[in-house]
């Protein structure tokens, strides 16, 4: 286990910026994980959503597979600094339980997050793991914090990871700049992981309305395929290339549903 150290400039007090009210993506995924850092209003959105898609909970666990297979992978290529964003609430099988040894920033912008990620994450490995509030949607106020500063080496390589991110980055909001704005400083031999929900072969209306009732309290985008390889712009594609996550190198653990049912597509870059 480990300690965060807290970030100077915000407060463990996660009340003052959190509406319980309002349903959280962050805390939507706990609740399709099985976990129980959720409140009704999560609950009751997280369900709306199942009513649509029943397979949201088979994709989540599925999410977190393609997580370790991919954060391992990378630590045995020699990996050992990632940037986790969107890294959303403490569970099971984290990038630095996973990439034992590697130093990790995780970010996320929810103040829920930063507080259970304190309350949750305590330990003696201070010098590995730092959490930051963060908005992925602004870039240059994450790469610019001295935390992310002072723990990863922007001179050698490292793993930049955004399981479960882009699809609630709508394009108007600048999703293809913002992976633009992360590469940008990478290394050769730096990896960018990207896991997306898609819209590939799933009923358009039902689609309409899994994105209304994420729209209510956040944005939210599925793209195709076709969208979601633009964010790889630049970068060489590892091998198997962006295909359903169940097929990223599969390890044999898995929820046992088919890629194309799946709704979520995966990938993994490197920088030439």
């Amino acid at each position: 286990m480990v300690i965060f150290m807290k970030d100077e400039d915000s407060s463990l007090d996660w009340r003052a910026g959190v509406d319980p009210t309002v349903p959280n993506s962050a805390r939507m995924y706990d609740y399709f994980l099985g976990g129980k850092d959720s409140f009704p209003a999560d609950v009751a959105a997280a369900r709306k959503v199942q009513d649509r898609q029943p397979i949201i909970r088979a994709a989540s666990r599925e999410n977190r597979y393609f997580l370790r297979r991919a954060v391992r992978y990378l630590a045995e290529l020699g990996i050992d600094q990632f940037l986790d964003l969107g890294t959303g609430l403490p569970t099971q099988g984290t990038v630095h339980e996973i990439a034992t040894g590697a130093r990790v920033v995780y970010v996320d912008h929810d103040p829920m997050v930063i507080a259970h990620a304190h309350a949750l994450m305590i330990g003696g490995d201070e010098h590995r793991v730092r959490i930051i509030e963060g908005d992925a949607r602004e870039p240059h106020t994450i790469l610019d914090h001295p935390q992310v500063v002072r723990h990863l080496d922007f001179d050698r390589p490292l793993g930049v990871l955004m399981l479960g991110l882009l699809h609630f980055i709508r394009d108007q909001e600048g999703a293809g700049d913002v992976v633009s704005e992360f590469v940008r400083p990478l290394v050769p031999g730096s990896y960018l992981a990207i896991s997306h929900g898609t819209l590939d072969g799933f009923d358009t209306r039902l689609v309409a309305d899994v994105r209304l009732v994420y729209e209510n309290a956040m944005s939210y985008q599925m793209r195709t395929r076709a969208q979601i390889s633009r964010f790889f712009t630049g970068l060489d594609m590892v091998e198997p290339g962006l295909v359903p996550a169940t097929d990223w190198r599969p390890d044999g653990v898995t929820e046992g549903v088919p890629g194309d049912k799946i709704g979520l597509l995966a990938g993994v870059g490197v920088v030439p």
